[in-house]
C-alpha cells in the first residue's frame, strides 16, 4: 500500500504490472474470441484437430527454446551503459545465436515427431500435412533477445500492447472464416502466418532500437572469453532452460495427452477450459517479466531490504488476484461459453472452475521463482520442478483414462500445490543462508528513452 501512495520504484512496478496485465488481458480474450470463431465454424471434432496441431507445435517450440532472455537479463544487470557496451553486445550476440539455433533445431524436430506421433493420434495425412504447415512458425521464434532487451529498458507498454493489433487481424480474419464457411486448413494458415507476422515485428523494432542506443554490428562481436566475463553463464542457461522445459511440459503436453488418452472432442473442451484459465494465468508470467529485472538490480547492489519488500508485494497482489479470478470465473463460466464457443462446449464449464484453482496456486509462486533466479539459486528451482511435473505425469496418466480431460486438471493442481510450497520454502532458507555479491550500482544497461516505441519505430 505504501508504495501506491509515494512515488517509488514500487509503484512503478506496479504500474509497470498494470500495462502488461491489461495488455496480455486483452490479448488473451481476442485470443479466446479467435479460438471461439475456430470452434463455431469447424464444430468440435474439427476445432480438436486445430487444437492438437497448435499444442503440438507449441510443445516442441517450448521444450527446444531455450529462454536466452533470462541469462541476458540476469547478466546485464550489472553493466554499465558507457563503459560495458562490448559485453553487452557479446552478451546480445550469444543470445541471438542461441535464439536462432533453437528455432532451426524445433523446426526440425517439428518435422520428423510429425510423422512419428501421427499414428498414435490417428492424424489423416491431410492433417499431418497441415501440422508440417504450421510448424512453418518455429522458424520465426526469435523472440529471446527482443524480449530481454524491452524489458531491460522498461518497454512494458510496446511488450503488452504491441501484439494487440496482430491480435485483431487474427479475429478478423477468423471471422471472415466463419462468413465464408472455411474449413480446418484456412484456420491452420491464419493461426500459423498471424503468428509468425508478430514475432518479426517484435524482432524488427527490437534491432532498430539496439542500433539508435548504439549497440551496432552485433553478430561481430567476438565470443571468445564469454564465460570468464560472465562466470555461470552456460550453467545458468542450462539449468533455467531444462527448468521452463519442464514446466511447459505439463502446461502444453497435457492437451496431447487429453487427446491420446481420451478423445480429439475431449481435447478441444480442454484447450477451450485452458484458453480461458490462460486469461488468469497471464498475470503470473506479466509480474516475473517486470519484477525479474528489478530485483536482479536490487540483489546485485545488495539491498536486500527492497529486494524483500519488492517479493512481497508481488505476492500478496498475485494472491488476491487468484482469488478473485476464481470467484468470478465460477459465477460467469456458463453464460460465457454459450455466448462464445456455442452451447456444444458447455462441458467445458467445470474443467474452467478447476483450471482456474491450478491457475491460482501456480500465480502464488511466480514473485518467489524470480527472486530465487535473482540469487543464482536456478539449480533449487530446477528441483522443484522436476518434483512437481513428475507428479503432474504420474497424476494425469492415472486420471486422464479414468475421468477424462478433468484428470488433467486436477493434475495440474496437484502441480501447483508442490510447487507454490517448494518455492516458498526454498526462498525462505535462501534468504537466510545466501548474501549478496555487492557490486557498484550500475547505470542502466539500456537506456530506456532511446529505446522507446516512439523512436523504436
Amino acid at each position: 500500500m505504501e508504495a501506491l501512495k509515494r512515488r517509488s520504484a514500487g509503484r512503478t512496478r506496479l504500474a509497470n504490472i498494470a500495462h502488461l496485465v491489461t495488455g496480455n488481458f486483452l490479448g488473451s480474450l481476442l485470443g479466446l474470441v479467435a479460438f471461439a470463431l475456430s470452434a463455431r465454424a469447424l464444430g468440435v471434432a474439427n476445432y480438436g484437430q486445430l487444437a492438437l496441431i497448435i499444442a503440438f507445435t507449441r510443445v516442441v517450440e517450448r521444450v527446444v527454446s531455450f529462454q536466452s532472455w533470462q541469462p541476458i537479463i540476469k547478466y546485464a544487470a550489472g553493466l554499465n551503459a558507457s563503459s560495458d557496451r562490448d559485453a553487452l553486445r557479446m552478451l546480445m550476440k550469444f543470445g541471438l545465436l542461441i535464439d536462432v539455433g533453437a528455432a532451426v533445431c524445433a523446426w526440425v524436430i517439428a518435422m520428423g515427431a510429425a510423422l512419428l506421433v501421427a499414428p498414435f493420434f490417428g492424424w489423416s495425412a491431410e492433417i499431418v500435412q497441415l501440422l508440417v504447415l504450421y510448424s512453418s512458425v518455429l522458424l520465426f521464434q526469435i523472440s529471446g533477445v527482443p524480449v530481454a532487451v524491452q524489458r531491460m529498458a522498461g518497454n512494458f507498454r510496446l511488450l503488452a500492447y504491441g501484439q494487440l493489433l496482430n491480435a485483431v487481424l487474427r479475429v478478423l480474419l477468423c471471422l471472415l472464416g466463419v462468413l465464408l464457411k472455411a474449413d480446418l486448413a484456412y484456420f491452420t494458415v491464419v493461426w500459423a502466418g498471424t503468428q509468425i507476422l508478430g514475432s518479426l515485428t517484435l524482432l524488427t523494432l527490437t534491432m532498430r532500437a539496439l542500433h539508435r542506443q548504439g549497440v551496432r554490428n552485433i553478430l561481430r562481436a567476438p565470443l571468445a572469453g564469454i564465460t570468464s566475463r560472465f562466470p555461470g553463464i552456460w550453467n545458468f542457461a542450462w539449468s533455467s532452460n531444462i527448468s521452463l522445459t519442464l514446466r511447459v511440459s505439463a502446461q502444453e503436453l497435457d492437451t496431447l495427452l487429453v487427446g491420446l488418452l481420451a478423445d480429439p472432442a475431449s481435447a478441444g473442451l480442454y484447450q477451450i477450459a485452458k484458453r480461458i484459465g490462460r486469461v488468469g494465468q497471464q498475470v503470473g508470467p506479466q509480474v516475473q517479466n517486470v519484477l525479474y529485472p528489478d530485483v536482479a538490480r536490487l540483489w546485485a547492489q545488495g539491498s536486500v531490504r527492497k529486494f524483500k519488500r519488492a517479493i512481497f508485494q508481488a505476492e500478496a497482489m498475485l494472491l488476491g488476484f487468484g482469488i478473485l479470478c476464481i470467484l468470478i470465473v465460477a459465477a460467469f463460466v456458463r453464460p460465457l461459453l454459450i455466448w462464445t464457443a456455442g452451447p456444444d462446449f458447455l462441458g467445458a464449464a467445470n474443467l474452467v472452475i478447476v483450471q482456474m484453482v491450478a491457475v491460482a496456486f501456480v500465480l502464488s509462486g511466480s514473485a518467489a521463482r524470480s527472486a530465487l533466479l535473482a540469487m543464482g539459486k536456478q539449480r533449487e528451482v530446477l528441483r522443484i520442478v522436476v518434483v512437481a511435473t513428475a507428479a503432474f505425469h504420474v497424476t494425469a496418466l492415472l486420471l486422464i483414462p479414468r475421468i477424462g480431460a478433468m484428470g488433467g486438471n486436477i493434475a495440474h493442481i496437484v502441480l501447483g500445490i508442490l510447487w507454490t510450497a517448494g518455492l516458498a520454502f526454498s526462498l525462505k532458507q535462501a534468504l537466510k543462508t545466501t548474501q549478496p555479491d555487492r557490486q557498484t550500482r550500475p547505470v542502466d544497461c539500456l537506456d530506456q528513452a532511446s529505446l522507446s516505441p516512439s523512436k523504436a519505430i
